[in-house]
């Protein structure tokens, strides 16, 4: 029954040009363009999901048409690829956005600080002034919503749910101390080998790899991964974590009363540490640890509870915000 449900979501994709990028935003809900809608049926709130890395939308739309179902439709869920990660496919236009700054270019967008830019950039362009945001960051895009509401104050985020965050010193995480030396020393040599491998591959072989792969991992998506073994894309992943090595400067969290954060028991990017070093710093704060097993990749089978956890706690604040 909830996957009926799920099928009569309406789900759009659309690409725009985000700061000189090509950019991926999946839409859930029948609002396209807040700006054309009209005030009476406009909605008054926006959920804007920030993925993790890799930063492919696709892989959070079951996550998103849970909640948009919990919450019961009444506002849209957008997730936002992360600049790099998408190629447009010849069958699809760009579109140009509402806004005129949305088509400025952002200095190395493909880094960490570019992407931080590039979420202001399209919140600044696709989103009215009057129409609230809740922000719903994973992982490194926790790190990011964080950003955008010290870089961005002017816009009107109420509420920012940080799922299995990634803000402080990933470089000495178990994941961290293994992959932030890989990265960083080896990253011109991941892309070439990738370019060396994969763009000679045939579009039809890069597919067949890709949904092999997300089988085993049990994934399915109406939305296809096209893009994730191109090099281009995989390039700008490995940039993306190579440059996340983040210092304490992240626990002046400002505005500690807008956040809650969701820890997981067994997560080796962000160690159950962390969650008792931020409890201890933010004891008014909002912090959460999860007692359901959920592991970091929340996205690969576990949307549904996620997207549950995330609803129950909306209808609580609401209300109060």
């Amino acid at each position: 029954m909830a996957s009926e449900v799920q099928e009569e979501i309406p789900v759009h994709e659309e690409f725009f040009l985000c700061g000189g990028v090509e950019t991926q935003i999946l839409k859930c809900g029948p609002w396209t363009n807040l700006f054309d809608t009209q005030s009476v049926t406009r909605p008054k709130l926006l959920i804007f999901i920030i993925p993790g890395n890799p930063g492919f939308s696709p892989f959070y739309l079951p996550f998103a048409k849970n909640l948009y179902s919990l919450t019961k439709g009444s506002f849209p869920v957008w997730m936002i690829s992360h600049a790099g990660f998408t190629l447009v496919p010849k069958d699809k236009k760009i579109l140009t956005a509402p806004d005129e700054p949305n088509a400025q270019e952002i200095e190395d967008i493909y880094g960490l600080n570019g992407q931080i830019e590039h979420k202001i950039a399209f919140l600044r362009a696709h989103v009215p002034k009057d129409v609230k945001i809740i922000l719903i960051g994973h992982s490194i895009g926790s790190y990011i919503s964080l950003r955008v509401m010290k870089h961005a104050p002017e816009l009107p985020v109420i509420h920012t749910f940080l799922l299995f965050p990634t803000i402080e010193r990933m470089a000495e995480t178990p994941n961290g101390r293994i992959a932030t030396p890989l990265l960083c020393w080896f990253r011109y040599a991941l892309y070439a080998t990738s370019y060396l491998v994969l763009k000679p591959c045939p579009e039809i072989i890069r597919s067949f790899i890709t949904r092999k792969a997300l089988e085993r991992l049990s994934f399915t998506g109406e939305i296809p991964l096209k893009n994730l073994l191109q090099p281009f894309c995989l390039g700008n992943t490995a940039v993306h974590r190579g440059q996340v090595t983040l210092g304490g400067d992240n626990k002046t969290l400002f505005l500690v009363f807008q956040l809650t954060f969701y820890y997981g028991k067994t997560d080796g990017w962000c160690p159950v540490k962390y969650y008792e070093d931020m409890k201890k710093d933010f004891p008014e704060g909002d912090i959460r640890l999860c007692e359901k097993g959920i592991s970091h990749a929340f996205v690969l089978g576990f949307s549904q509870e996620v997207a549950a956890i995330v609803a129950d706690w909306m209808n609580h604040k609401l209300p109060k915000i």
